[in-house]
């Protein structure tokens, strides 16, 4: 079985993209990054997400721009993302998204 990391159900969080297995919309996951919260911090915080779960959200808020427009500067998400040693660990599809997700 394949997980679908980011959700959206009309049903669940008012319609908004959240991280499965969490109660974490995709918008809070850009605002912790934003305020400075590497990665690990933020599992640290939020131990219910996964490392992957989290670098899909950066993915998803890429791939919706328009809707994550204020979280992003010249170009890439605002505030701390993977190291390259943390981003070699995460699956191919997601480590060549820089700027989004490293």
């Amino acid at each position: 079985m394949t997980i679908k990391w980011v959700k959206v159900d009309p049903l669940v969080m008012n319609g908004e993209p959240f991280c499965y297995g969490s109660r974490l919309t995709v918008r809070q996951l850009l605002e912790m990054r934003q305020h400075g919260l590497a990665p690990r911090e933020i599992l640290t915080q939020q131990p219910e997400l996964r490392w992957v779960g989290i670098a899909e959200a950066y993915r998803f808020a890429g791939e919706n721009r328009a809707r994550y427009a204020d979280f992003f500067e010249d170009g890439r998400l605002a505030g701390p993302g993977y190291s390259p040693e943390e981003a070699a660990t995460l699956p191919e599809h997601l480590r060549e998204l820089r700027g989004i997700v490293v």
